[in-house]
């Protein structure tokens, strides 16, 4: 997806959002928060100490709260193609983040400056032939160890194939399955990787989450986690 896809849709993404994932009967606030939390899960499990996080297209800053929640005191550089996202995430959230404009394809950020890198949903709108040069750059940002947590739609979930159906701002998506991601991690050097599929029970089921930690391995899950390692 081109800046200017991004750009029309900042002023409403959250409704388009809402109505797109209406079926799954959550808030699009429940996804935001799921992700960072389980990013701030993994740092944890791995024992990384986080200072700096980039949220790699953050758009309009839908995951901010949830950072300042599960990450407190830590610096957050929020980057994307659009210009437009990026204002309205730093009139939403003033002074709470560094809000950066990615042009070309590199990240305006110092060579080894996050612990960890965060990205929610944005590959799918990336084309292929890029993913390799994107996931260089992101090596690039990372401190030796850093982690990687990039979180993508799941291909054979039948649910998740109909909100994206359904979701104007995902008209040229292309799913990514969660094997290829991991292929593509290790291919561009990244160490350790590993995937966790994540979301397996609609609102009706929610009492049924707590066991969604045993199922991480189960490939049926909404959404994947693709976890990697920066080079020492």
């Amino acid at each position: 997806m081109q800046q200017s896809e991004f750009d029309k849709f900042a002023d409403e993404y959250h409704q388009l959002l809402s109505k797109s994932i209406s079926f799954s009967g959550e808030d699009p606030s429940f996804f935001y928060e799921y992700k960072v939390r389980a990013a701030a899960k993994i740092a944890q499990q791995q024992n990384l100490k986080v200072e700096r996080i980039l949220d790699f297209g953050s758009g309009v800053g839908n995951s901010v709260p949830f950072f300042l929640k599960y990450f407190p005191n830590v610096q957050l550089i929020c980057a994307d193609v659009s210009r437009r996202s990026l204002n309205v995430s730093a009139t939403r959230f003033p002074n709470v983040a560094e809000h950066v404009e990615i042009l070309g394809s590199t990240i305006p950020i110092d060579h080894r400056d996050v612990d960890l890198v965060f990205s929610a949903c944005v590959f799918h709108h990336i084309p292929e032939v890029e993913h390799a040069g994107w996931l260089e750059e992101l090596q690039r940002v990372s401190r030796p160890g850093a982690l990687l947590t990039i979180f993508e739609h799941n291909p054979l979930n039948p649910i998740t194939l109909k909100i994206v159906r359904d979701c104007p701002f995902d008209e040229n998506a292309a799913l990514i399955p969660a094997n290829e991601f991991r292929r593509r991690l290790e291919q561009t050097g990244w160490k350790d990787a590993q995937i966790k599929f994540l979301i397996f029970f609609p609102h009706f089921l929610a009492p049924l989450r707590s066991v969604e930690r045993f199922l991480e391995r189960l490939p049926l899950g909404a959404q994947y986690a693709a976890i990697a390692r920066s080079p020492n």
